[in-house]
């Protein structure tokens, strides 16, 4: 350790650091501009300069190194009239109207010229002439308002080592681009963001940044995306790394199905994902879906959190996704934890409403008893049809029923023999008993149970299948692998159709349509439809199937306030599950309507922290269960980053599996995985990286 003086304040301070630091982790502030903690010391911008009693001159404190007895002022008649010349100097080639900058207000060099106050127009102002560059995703590029303090440079190369950018000259200008002015893409960036993060005018800044979300949100988009906010970028690195442990490991630590949604999550989070803006978007599922496959519970399994027990009982009543959830969570917090389920298994829809050809049995079967183990008890084929008399027994019961109960349509036909709801016919076929259906099948409904439906019936037989719904192709809610893929095995789809009626006299005979011009819904989320004269049209069958939607199986007998669609009314769907009756809440599809198995999974989270903190405990349901260290920054070259192609799974073909229900999804292969693991930009790695230290984060008596 050494000891120096900074205008008259004793420091003690390790040997070598350099001086700025040494001033800044001290609370005193000495302007700087080039200068990042993260990156090495440049002393270009001469904005730091400071006096050293008995050396001549100044020096920039940026590459000063502490050693014993130093005494240096910060402050000098000396120092600040330097200071000023190198602001005005550095501000010759700045454009003057700060106003226009989209980092206006938020601006490095701003702050700083705000705290020394250069005199404008000392010096004569020059125009640098660049064209903005703007073709390149996710990076906006404009040397204009550059200032050559070369932190993207060393970001770039010392930080990342991917030695993109570099310094270049044009017509005696002076300029930071890519060898021969390619675009990045081109040049083989990684767009990891660390040019952006650390550029202090904007210079280099990313195209889009949603302000309104927390910063680390914006920049981790997949993660924040995800409804249980599991942390992708982080099972991602572990899987290219073949740590396929752990990254089943950090999956566990948000949601208890990791298995399950690697093959049926609705992977919003690749919507948001950012490599889609570079070519195309990971396969977040898919990668998911591999460490699980090849996850042997070492990490995990009897490593996590088990509270001692609290003596409290809670009964969660259903077995879906939410319930399982809640149920798994709560044993965790030492709660005494029963789930009853109507039906035969556990699994709600993932077992009774997705077909064995997208999820086999065998998989939920094995996820369930992971909560077995951990002392959750569940009891199957029982239904319960009054919660507030559980009450005697339990403090605290969650319904969590889910939507088994399918609509129907009041248009003319819907009662005669040949139609069926979606989730009686998904659940018959299901539990290997008789369906109903036909030979020419109609299945009205554009979401992914429509073509559950539809796929399911094609492999129990039928022979014609027609897919129609309001919706046009492009607004359809399906998956778009899910329409393809149905396509693919002879299912005709019909978009943008009003269902005019059912014919038939007693028994269906078909469905007459009409064309959709357009379709929306008004503020009070009923249906404008404006319909193409003229289109009438019909199609032949002998079995209509209706997949509009599903809402929970219970009456007001119950005893619980009831909402639209038969939903159970909760304070706050976001906040708060309470129900209407004391110590009753509600979480999933039964709450909100028919979602997701992921979000019925942090609904399930959310109401199993809050009936532990209504027990008596303090809510927090986190836990750790991967090793915990910081990823490597330097993620060196890779040509061709940004023209890797994405890694498809392995898919059977429609001829071999439209009649049968095996597993048809074979994954990403072995030799695909870690070249698919590894198209991921790591934006998670920008997080990392030091926020500035400007001269508003200082107290007023120690800014010098």
């Amino acid at each position: 350790m050494a000891v120096i003086t900074i205008d008259g304040t004793r420091l003690e301070v390790p040997d070598h650091k350099n001086i700025l630091e040494c001033a800044l982790d001290a609370g005193i502030y000495i302007p700087h501009l080039c200068h990042h903690r993260d990156l090495n010391p440049l002393g270009s911008c001469r904005m730091c300069v400071v006096e050293v009693e008995g050396q001549e001159g100044v020096t920039t404190s940026c590459t000063l190194k502490a050693k014993d007895g130093l005494k240096i002022k910060t402050k000098t008649p000396k120092v600040e009239r330097l200071r000023m010349l190198a602001l005005e100097l550095l501000l010759t080639g700045h454009p003057q109207d700060c106003s226009t900058c989209p980092k206006y207000g938020n601006c490095e060099l701003q702050m700083l010229i705000q705290y020394i106050g250069p005199k404008s127009g000392r010096l004569k102002m020059r125009t640098k002439g660049f064209k903005p560059q703007e073709d390149n995703p996710l990076i906006l590029h404009d040397m204009n308002r550059c200032i050559l303090c070369g932190r993207c440079v060393r970001a770039c190369n010392e930080l990342r080592g991917v030695k993109v950018l570099q310094y270049q000259k044009k017509d005696m200008e002076t300029y930071v681009g890519t060898l021969h002015g390619r675009l990045l893409k081109d040049a083989d960036c990684r767009f990891c963001g660390a040019c952006a993060e650390v550029c202090p005018t904007g210079t280099i800044r990313d195209k889009v940044l949603d302000s309104e979300k927390a910063r680390e949100d914006a920049i981790v988009p997949c993660r924040h995306a995800c409804p249980a906010h599991t942390d992708i970028p982080r099972y991602i690195r572990l899987v290219k790394n073949g740590e396929y442990d752990e990254a089943a490991a950090v999956i566990r630590e948000k949601v208890p199905f990791p298995k399950a949604l690697g093959y049926i999550c609705s992977h919003v989070c690749e919507l948001e994902c950012k490599r889609k803006e570079v070519n195309e978007e990971m396969s977040i599922r898919d990668i998911k879906r591999y460490a699980a496959e090849h996850d042997t519970g070492s990490v995990w399994r009897g490593k996590g959190k088990q509270l001692a027990d609290t003596g409290k009982k809670v009964c969660v009543v259903g077995g879906g996704p939410a319930g399982l959830t809640a149920a798994y969570y709560l044993r965790k917090q030492g709660h005494d934890v029963t789930v009853k389920e109507a039906l035969p298994l556990v699994g709600g829809m993932m077992s009774y409403g997705i077909p064995s050809y997208r999820l086999p049995r065998e998989i939920i079967a094995d996820e369930a008893k992971v909560m077995e183990d951990q002392g959750v008890k569940i009891e199957v084929n029982t239904k319960v049809e009054k919660p507030i008399e559980l009450l005697k027994e339990y403090d605290a019961v969650l319904m969590a029923i889910g939507g088994h109960k399918g609509v129907c349509l009041p248009i003319e036909g819907h009662d005669q023999k040949g139609v069926i709801l979606n989730t009686d016919f998904l659940r018959n076929a299901s539990m290997g008993k008789e369906t109903g259906i036909g030979r020419k099948i109609v299945v009205l409904g554009g979401g992914n149970v429509a073509f559950d439906c539809a796929r399911t019936a094609k492999r129990l037989g039928a022979e014609e299948i027609h897919l129609a719904c309001l919706e046009a192709r492009a607004s359809m809610t399906a998956d778009d692998e899910e329409i393809e893929q149905a396509q693919e095995e002879g299912i005709f789809v019909h978009p943008a159709q009003t269902f005019e009626r059912i014919t038939g006299e007693g028994t269906v005979t078909g469905v007459d349509f009409m064309n959709v011009k357009s379709f929306s819904f008004d503020e009070n989320r009923r249906a404008i439809i404006e319909k193409e004269e003229g289109s009438e049209h019909h199609i032949d069958a002998d079995t209509v199937i209706f997949a509009v939607g599903q809402r929970p199986d219970i009456t007001e007998e119950a005893g619980l306030e009831l909402g639209r669609g038969n939903s159970i009314t909760v304070k706050d769907i976001e906040r708060d599950k309470k129900t209407s009756a004391e110590g009753i809440f509600a979480a999933g599809d039964a709450v909100y309507g028919t979602k997701s198995v992921i979000m019925a999974i942090e609904s399930g989270r959310e109401a199993a922290s809050q009936i532990d903190r209504y027990l008596g405990g303090d809510g927090d349901i986190s836990e750790v269960l991967a090793p915990v260290r910081k990823a490597e920054s330097y993620i060196g070259q890779c040509p061709g980053f940004g023209y890797e192609e994405k890694k498809y799974t392995q898919i059977d073909s429609a001829k071999s599996r439209s009649d049968n229900f095996d597993l048809f999804d074979h994954g990403i292969c072995d030799s695909d995985i870690c070249a698919e693991a590894g198209r991921c930009l790591q934006c998670d790695l920008r997080l990392q990286i030091s926020r500035p230290s400007t001269w508003g984060d200082f107290s007023e008596n120690k800014v010098v």
